[in-house]
């Protein structure tokens, strides 16, 4: 049997490891930093959870869809929850990045301390150009937390028109109609129309022939906007019943009548669609056919497009005497007296 020197061993050991010793701190400080952050992130995600969960819970429901027909509130805690937990991802990382950042120079040997405060006398210096920067971060900070939008939402920003797909600490990522994804920094974002908040109004100007009655038109499409909210489909997605607001104008070929309706703010576009196909049936039903709005009117005095103008006859202006041929002859002046 061999006899282990177990003395030599712890020695060779300590030996090694004092000589690897910043080696092994660095390791140890990244594993840490990698296992903190994932810790942080399941305890945010399981927050996250079970407030989405809470909600679904409370309303019935098994799918995060289906909470559009939920109280809007509801909908909107699960909206803002998921925004909130988006930004603090984010924030969470770059705390952690720059702690161990400043762990591993300190490991190193480097007087943190010294560059800390020579950063801050740099960051005084570099204010002028990392102020953009600051007010990204800044503004988009103030948006999450005072709910101005969240993920979901249908958003007007002014640069874009969108729904948001994600919000970060610097950029937002809207994706427009086309289909385009748009990245605008938070801090080019000076004002915000949100289309998904609260509830959403549905507004359809529909000219009538001017001679029509305009009493039955009113009945007819008052009528049909009625039927759409006793349909089980599209019930939930109106919130209150239809209005006719009265003739929006008058012009010498129709008469424009508004009619309203309130929705929810996820439904405005598929009400609208669904409402303007329908009057447009029942219109036909009855046999009235919308008048066009344009029309072009021609004389003497309004040229085609594309062609020259037409020259005016020469006439002499009030006040002067005709010279040549354009002057009265006697017989003119003997017919006169």
């Amino acid at each position: 049997m061999i006899d282990v020197n177990w003395a030599s061993v712890w020695t060779a050991l300590g030996s090694f490891f004092t000589e690897w010793r910043v080696l092994f701190s660095i390791i140890l400080i990244l594993i840490g930093t990698v296992f903190f952050r994932w810790l942080l992130l399941v305890i945010l995600r399981r927050s996250i959870e079970r407030v989405v969960s809470g909600v679904k819970k409370s309303h019935n429901v098994e799918q995060t869809q289906e909470l559009a027909s939920a109280p809007l509130r509801a909908a909107r805690i699960v909206q803002r929850t998921r925004t909130l937990g988006t930004v603090i991802n984010s924030s969470l990382t770059v705390i952690l990045l720059g702690a161990a950042l400043v762990l591993i120079l300190d490991t190193l040997g480097v007087p943190v301390l010294g560059i800390l405060g020579a950063a801050g006398v740099v960051a005084a210096g570099l204010a002028f150009g990392a102020q953009n920067l600051v007010k990204d971060i800044l503004n988009g900070m103030f948006m999450v937390f005072e709910d101005q939008f969240g993920i979901g939402d249908v958003v007007d920003l002014g640069v874009a028109t969108g729904t948001v797909e994600s919000v970060g600490v610097r950029i937002t990522s809207i994706r427009d109609v086309n289909g385009t994804l748009w990245h605008v920094r938070n801090g080019e974002i000076l004002r915000v129309g949100n289309k998904s908040q609260g509830w959403a109004r549905v507004i359809i100007d529909l000219p009538v022939p001017y001679t029509s009655d305009l009493d039955a038109m009113k009945d007819v499409v008052l009528t049909t906007a009625k039927l759409l909210t006793t349909d089980p489909a599209w019930r939930r997605k109106i919130l209150e019943n239809p209005e006719i607001w009265g003739v929006e104008s008058v012009t010498a070929e129709a008469v424009v009548l508004r009619l309203v309706i309130k929705t929810r703010s996820a439904d405005q576009w598929d009400v609208a669609r669904e409402l303007r196909m329908r009057v447009k049936l029942a219109l036909d039903k009855y046999g009235v056919s919308v008048p066009s709005l344009n029309r072009m009117i021609l004389d003497q005095h309004r040229a085609i497009p594309g062609t020259p103008p037409t020259p005016a006859p020469d006439t002499p202006a009030r006040g002067t005497r005709a010279t040549g041929k354009d002057a009265p002859g006697p017989a003119s002046k003997a017919a006169d007296k």
